[in-house]
């Protein structure tokens, strides 16, 4: 039984006349005889009583009808629905993120994604915080992962998760013992740093300010890779969030949480239109839970 056998029998039900019903569907007598009677037979009940080329409907017709009538209703429904769909580009998702969810989140996302709306094009742009927000302000980014709070009185955030500022060494830098290292000592070392329109670069620099310090810079880098790779060679100190490990880079470093205090770093969504977005940002954020999970 499919639709087209079920749509050629509610015809016949209300028209009670093959000649009617025929000639309303656009088909042949003989093709619409033929196919009502391979209905019945893969049903193994009579749906009509024959009378020359009048026909009564049987009990089984009856509930066949009242079964049939809402799923061709549903089906006409589903094709309006999609209907304006057609010649329409698939829909564009732009999210701008931070280096360190880039590294360590990003991929599980866009393959999850990819799992629930296969039609969905995502663009992802690895951006600073403060450029994520004016991009968003400037409505050429959707949604994006940044830090929270945001900075802007424009946007808002959605909690995603939480991570931790980390002093990052070489092997043989003289913390190299240390299991947490606090904000002060962290102070007094020379740093290879990103640059000031970072987050991560902020936050640090709060954290001093808080202790009347201000950051040892030595040499700045716009990208976390970079980084990780002249760490050692360089004989430098960095921050970065926990996080960061995830990049496959600056092998043989180590990670000391900060303490005294520790760093918090909360990261979410970040979006201007809360209802607009409505339908992305529950997506994204039920698949983020999904793999903090």
């Amino acid at each position: 039984m499919d639709f087209r056998q079920l749509k050629y029998f509610v015809a016949l039900y209300e028209e009670t006349h093959v000649g009617r019903a025929a000639e309303r569907l656009c088909i042949s007598q003989p093709a619409l005889s033929q196919q009502i009677r391979q209905l019945e037979g893969e049903l193994d009940v009579p749906l009509f009583h024959r009378h020359n080329k009048r026909l009564s409907p049987t009990l089984a017709a009856h509930t066949l009808y009242q079964h049939a009538v809402p799923l061709l209703d549903g089906l006409g429904r589903a094709h309006d629905a999609l209907h304006a769909y057609r010649g329409q580009p698939p829909k564009v998702l732009a999210i701008g993120v931070l280096q360190t969810v880039n590294a360590s989140l990003i991929p599980p996302l866009l393959e999850k994604l990819r799992e629930r709306q296969p039609y969905l094009k995502v663009q992802v742009y690895e951006l600073s915080g403060g450029e994520i927000e004016r991009r968003l302000l400037a409505g050429s980014l959707d949604i994006g992962i940044s830090f929270l709070p945001p900075r802007h009185a424009g946007l808002h955030g959605m909690p995603v998760y939480e991570d931790e500022l980390n002093l990052v060494v070489a092997e043989d830098h003289p913390l190299k013992d240390f299991r947490k290292v606090s904000v002060a000592q962290a102070a007094e070392q020379p740093m290879m740093l990103l640059g000031e329109e970072f987050r991560t670069r902020q936050i640090w620099e709060e954290q001093l300010a808080r202790i009347g310090r201000q950051p040892q810079v030595q040499m700045e880098l716009n990208q976390m890779n970079g980084i990780l790779d002249s760490l050692g060679r360089a004989r430098l100190a960095t921050v970065l969030p926990g996080r960061a490990q995830a990049l496959r880079t600056g092998q043989g470093l180590l990670w000391k949480p900060l303490s005294d205090p520790r760093v918090v770093l909360k990261v979410g969504l970040v979006f201007r239109d809360a209802q607009r977005q409505k339908p992305m940002l529950e997506l994204i954020d039920d698949v983020l839970a999904d793999l903090e999970g």
